[in-house]
């Protein structure tokens, strides 16, 4: 097969899938912007592939990142296996959509208010019980997460948001007992990793937080499952969190762009060797 990764080729995880199937595949990295179409003669790209891996999705205007999502369309529409597909892309880096996804299908997600204007924010703000973390709707590895405590902090907070013309996304703070958990899909299957951070509320593992392995029980498995189909994943990261005061398990976000190296370390499976595996089982189907 001939498998597109899009991104740099001195990323880790093209190096990673490279080492793991180069043998009996053609792997190539290709970045977001070289992805161009024509119209003139039929529809042809500028790649062709058997499979084509997201394994990023770099910042853009508005015009580039939806003629990306058009271009991944149009070749899975052509044939190609797309992992994961621009619609679970798309639902999955938009953190309303994703969680009003998880909302509809019965999962559990943290108390949530989304809103554009200062008023409704604080409304929100004490309605989630006066502490809260406010997160980019765009956004990962933890970066961008702020936690408010007070109404001063919130109301400054909110300020400069409505001023940079941002969504304001807040979530009541869910006090966990230190660690999360980061629950890896792909197909059927499903890993799990603990990540603990002593020094701070966020635990991703970019953000200081160690990784150790996590025993994934049925009920954990089903929700990671039933998450990924949600969004329409078939390889996905699910970031769970348990409320040390209730006992409550709550999903914080799917991610359809996930980074596997951490887990691969910490859980002793060689990740980028099982989706190519899985790959190679999808072409056949």
């Amino acid at each position: 097969m001939r498998i597109v990764v899009l991104c740099n080729s001195d990323s880790w995880y093209f190096l990673d899938l490279v080492r793991a199937g180069a043998s009996r595949h053609e792997i190539v990295a290709l970045p977001f912007e070289t992805l161009a179409a024509s119209v003139d003669q039929g529809m042809q790209f500028s790649l062709s592939a058997d499979c084509i891996i997201a394994r990023t999705m770099p910042a853009g205007s508005l015009e580039q990142i939806v003629f990306r999502m058009d271009c991944l369309s149009q070749l899975q529409q052509s044939g190609a296996l797309v992992i994961n597909s621009p619609r679970a892309i798309e639902a999955a880096v938009d953190k309303y959509l994703s969680l009003s996804l998880l909302k509809r299908s019965g999962l559990p997600v943290p108390p949530t208010c989304v809103c554009q204007e200062l008023s409704m924010a604080m409304e929100g703000f004490h309605e989630l019980g006066g502490e809260v973390v406010v997160k980019p709707i765009f956004g990962s590895l933890g970066r961008g997460l702020v936690r408010l405590r007070t109404n001063d902090q919130a109301e400054d907070y909110f300020r400069e948001l409505i001023d940079d013309q941002r969504v304001i996304y807040q979530q009541r703070f869910i006090p966990h007992p230190g660690y999360d958990v980061r629950l890896l899909v792909l197909g059927d299957r499903v890993w799990g990793m603990k990540r603990t951070n002593h020094q701070h509320w966020i635990t991703n593992i970019s953000q200081g937080g160690v990784g150790e392995v996590y025993q994934v029980s049925p009920e954990e498995k089903e929700m990671a499952l039933r998450a990924a189909r949600a969004v329409g994943a078939h390889f996905a990261g699910v970031d769970l969190i348990m409320d040390s005061l209730t006992g409550d398990r709550f999903i914080l976000e799917v991610n359809a762009v996930p980074g596997w190296r951490a887990i691969a370390e910490v859980v002793g499976v060689d990740i980028a060797a099982e989706l190519i595996l899985e790959i190679e089982n999808l072409v056949d189907m």
